[in-house]
């Protein structure tokens, strides 16, 4: 049976949100985000691999040791981008048995279990070499293109191609992907691999080169609208009810999270 590890990039400072900790410790309805995220997914991995930074490895480290958590923490020496930061993956203990590799930006306090499942279950029912999780919304800064037959072309950021944020298809930070050809090209040097605009090594053109080396990639629209929610600015979570609200929304949230 094949072997699926979990891989969640923490690395982010948390500065733009004004944090003076790493924003995946920045606590949602009671619990870090961090927590959240592992407390969802141990039912796939129980000793996770997170990338921190050379200055959220000690907070992150005092934050798992307090929710008596596992996890294999590998530090991103450089702010160099998320395809170098899921490179890093090479150095943790996991790396040398994961046949499969779900990836999820440390910043998505609310996941929902149903998301990830579906997810799950399609990437394997469908052999798919790379999945992941969608949703069309008003202002989409990450862009999915499809083919006339509705098949993925690209995944690419609006800040890339200079375009203003408009209606469309986004990824949510969630991903599920064959980890030999992902890492394989991630090592080489293709055309757009680097931003031209930051010069950092970013992760989302895997999709389009794998996409034209022949491998399967397939794109769910399945994302809620608490999946889309993420932390950049503390703002970015207003639309979170309060504990123990009696809207239908935060009837979803108490269910969030494996405990």
């Amino acid at each position: 049976m094949s072997k699926l590890r979990v891989l969640i990039a923490a690395a982010g400072s948390g500065s733009r949100a004004g944090l003076p900790y790493p924003k995946t410790l920045h606590p949602v309805l009671g619990e870090p985000i961090l927590v959240r995220l592992i407390k969802l997914l141990r039912h796939l991995d129980t000793r996770p691999t997170i990338i921190v930074s050379p200055k959220g490895e000690g907070p992150i480290l005092d934050c798992l040791r307090g929710y008596r958590l596992e996890a294999d923490l590998v530090v991103q020496e450089a702010p160099t981008g998320m395809g170098d930061a899921v490179l890093c993956f090479r150095r943790a203990p996991a790396y040398n048995e994961a046949d499969h590799v779900l990836l999820v930006w440390g910043d998505i306090p609310l996941i929902q279990p149903e998301t990830v499942e579906r997810m799950r279950a399609r990437h394997f029912a469908s052999v798919n070499d790379f999945t992941f999780v969608t949703r069309h919304v008003e202002r989409a800064y990450t862009i999915v293109s499809r083919d006339a037959a509705g098949t993925v072309a690209t995944l690419v950021e609006t800040r890339e191609t200079g375009e203003d944020p408009a209606p469309g298809e986004r990824d949510i930070g969630l991903f599920l992907f064959r980890a030999k050809p992902v890492f394989e090209l991630l090592l080489q040097q293709v055309t757009g691999s680097i931003s031209s605009r930051t010069g950092e090594h970013g992760f989302l053109y895997v999709v389009g080169e794998l996409v034209r080396a022949g491998y399967r990639v397939e794109a769910l629209p399945v994302a809620t609208e608490l999946d889309l929610i993420s932390l950049n600015y503390l703002s970015d979570l207003e639309a979170i009810a309060p504990a123990g609200g009696d809207t239908h929304e935060a009837d979803q949230l108490g269910t969030h999270g494996g405990g």
